[in-house]
């Protein structure tokens, strides 16, 4: 097999302690001769490993796992937020190595980086106290590997100008669930606002649950040569982690659905098993709402103006919403569809009074038409602005100021309960074995049961399964990830097939292409096949 190579330009962090050494032959690690005595001391030497995350989850990394799935399209508005097509090519599955949505690469090893700088200065993997960093290194690398396929183990600090080889998907996949196996036992098992936002037991619980269902995936030779009816080797152990975060009792569906995203969420939530903390003031960036708002939404449809414009870009496509339709379901909230009314600013109801546009009742209409195809442009007048229903469930920010540009403090989950339990449910339809009397009807049920939607009756097929998991995690960028591993990703929807009708057989898109910025750094790395 060919081996490729790759050359990381490292952190200005690194460049500085390379700096102040005389001899830059001197072992990186014979620089600490002391290590943190205290979990305070610890906790100062980890506090900015764990957030890596935080840029891609609140933009381009969400993006990319939602827009090119069949849930959401990235439309422009007579050429406004076309954007060089960062989000139109999504949606039609041709992006490109040149697509700002697919450049979230160096954020994840610069993670990375400072998690193998932490654990020098903790003292080695081999101390105990590495061990919530290695699960969060082990998670980046999840990040990159389900994005990018084949990449490189970054488990030690690079020389300046060093070469390291990419490995093949299945072997990082390997080495992912040797690294959590590893320090597992070593996590914290307290769930509460000292552990929250970072890795605990239940967080590698979870990431190995999700690494082993999709296992078959990502051992396959070939990302194109997989179909869902690969056997998967490792379905059993994904009812044991479901299991172990089950019986610890930490966590449940106590929370109601819609409350849960809403602005100020947080350690209190109890479905959260892992979640990234937004603050409109100090941990900025998320924008969800933005994206999804009526372009002209930033006057009066929330009660109040907002002090920045919105983007109103997004829209669902129309048959993904029809899932959205069980009698009585919590979920279907989420969807703004139809006439829309104001919103109460201190409820986040609708109330009776109509959100008025020039005289004119704005209405979303399911059905989106398009003035130009290849740039998804639906017109920016208001009959355009209202094509597609819209997502609220990640709600408006309604305290964010102008300096603040658009940012909530609504966290964003990564791993919840809720999870756990349909990812239990699908191990054992896939053929795993049952456990504490759990079936898959059994454990869909919990969920419909908190969201007041009907209780499934029978035996649910993959395909239920596949639409429970649409409902429940919509907008958590999940469902590109669900779609590959259910043989979906090259399915018709959207607009995809009638403006690019190869990607019905482009089954490389499975994996994204290596941004170009990274190939002009490392110009022995080969592109990814079919880019």
């Amino acid at each position: 097999m060919k081996k490729n190579h790759i050359y990381f330009i490292l952190p200005t962090l690194l460049l500085m302690i390379a700096a102040s050494c005389t001899d830059l032959e001197v072992d990186i690690k014979s620089q600490y001769t002391t290590f943190p005595d205290s979990e305070i001391a610890a906790e100062a030497k980890t506090a900015d490993v764990y957030f890596a995350m935080r840029d891609p989850l609140a933009r381009d990394y969400h993006h990319a796992q939602t827009l090119s799935s069949d849930e959401a399209m990235g439309v422009s508005l007579s050429g406004d937020y076309y954007d060089n097509g960062r989000y139109a090519h999504m949606s039609l599955h041709s992006w490109t190595p040149d697509d700002a949505t697919i450049g979230y690469f160096e954020a994840l090893t610069g993670g990375i980086t400072k998690c193998n700088k932490a654990i020098i200065e903790l003292g080695g993997e081999e101390v105990p106290v590495t061990a919530p960093v290695r699960a969060v290194r082990a998670y980046y690398l999840w990040v990159l590997m389900d994005s990018y396929g084949d990449v490189p183990i970054l488990n030690r600090l690079l020389e300046e100008e060093e070469a390291i080889d990419r490995s093949p998907r299945a072997e990082v996949a390997r080495y992912i669930e040797s690294e959590l196996l590893a320090v597992l036992d070593h996590l914290l098992t307290n769930v509460d606002a000292s552990t929250y936002g970072k890795p605990t037991r239940y967080m590698a619980e979870a990431l190995l649950a999700k690494l082993y269902l999709n296992w078959a995936v990502y051992t396959s030779a070939d990302v194109a040569s997989y179909t869902p009816d690969k056997s998967n080797e490792k379905l059993n152990e994904v009812v044991a982690m479901c299991d172990d975060i089950i019986a610890s009792g930490h966590f449940d569906l106590s929370d109601p659905y819609l409350t849960k995203f809403y602005p100020e969420n947080g350690p209190h939530i109890k479905d959260f098993i892992y979640a990234m903390p937004y603050d409109r003031e100090s941990q900025q960036g998320m924008t969800y709402a933005r994206f999804w708002t009526h372009r002209t939404g930033n006057k009066e449809f929330y009660g109040v103006d907002l002090p920045n414009s919105v983007g109103g870009n997004f829209a669902y496509i129309p048959e993904f919403t029809d899932k959205f339709s069980l009698e009585g379901d919590d979920r279907n909230e989420v969807i703004l569809r139809g006439p829309l009314y104001v919103r109460d600013p201190a409820t986040y109801k609708a109330t009776s009074t109509p959100w008025m546009v020039n005289g004119e009742h704005v209405t979303l209409t399911r059905e989106i038409a398009l003035l130009d195809y290849a740039t998804l442009d639906v017109g920016n007048d208001l009959k355009g602005r209202s094509q597609g229903y819209r997502s609220i469930k990640f709600y408006m920010d309604l305290k964010t100021t102008k300096s603040q540009s658009r940012s909530q403090s609504n966290d964003v989950p990564i791993f919840r309960y809720a999870d756990v339990l349909l990812m239990k449910a699908e191990a054992i339809l896939r053929g795993a074995a049952a456990t504490k009397g759990d079936t898959p009807a059994s454990l869909m049920n919990q969920i419909r049961s908190y969201v007041h939607a009907p209780q499934f009756t029978g035996t649910p097929t993959l395909n239920d399964l596949l639409d429970e998991r649409a409902r429940e995690f919509v907008d958590e960028s999940w469902r590109r990830n669900d779609l590959i591993r259910f043989g979906r990703f090259e399915d018709d929807w959207g607009f995809k097939h009638v403006v690019n009708p190869n990607a019905k057989t482009q089954k490389f898109r499975r994996i994204f292409p290596i941004p170009t910025y990274v190939l002009n750094t490392n110009t022995n790395w080969s592109q990814n096949t079919g880019y």
